[in-house]
Parts: C-alpha cells; sequence; structure tokens
C-alpha cells in the first residue's frame, strides 16, 4: 500500500518543507500538484512565491 501521508516541518527562521504529494491553491485560484520534497516561503520575500528562494536568509528578525 502507498503511503499517501504529508510531513510539514516548521524550519527555525525559515520556510516550511514540505515531504509527500499535495496540492497548492494559489491566490489567484490556480492549481500546482507537487510531490517530493519542496519548500512553501514563510517571510513573504520569496520571487518565487508560494515556494522559497531562500530570501528569508536577508532577515533581521525571527519568522
Amino acid at each position: 500500500m502507498e503511503d499517501s501521508s504529508v510531513k510539514i516541518e516548521v524550519k527555525h527562521n525559515g520556510p516550511l518543507t514540505i515531504s509527500g504529494k499535495c496540492v497548492i491553491i494559489n491566490t489567484d485560484g490556480t492549481e500546482t500538484i507537487k510531490e517530493g520534497r519542496f519548500s512553501l516561503c514563510r517571510c513573504g520575500l520569496s520571487n518565487k512565491k508560494p515556494f522559497c528562494d531562500g530570501s528569508h536568509k536577508t532577515l533581521t528578525h525571527d519568522l
């Protein structure tokens, strides 16, 4: 049997790292299916929103 669980890990001062298969619904209603391991932005600075591009590394405060 296939494991269909999704794991979400909150990284200290970093993104949300997701492992598994899920549907991302963006603010404009578009849907993206992602599978495997990927990260979602928490800081709001990413140029690839909703995905993390590492921009949080420039923050001077905690997320």
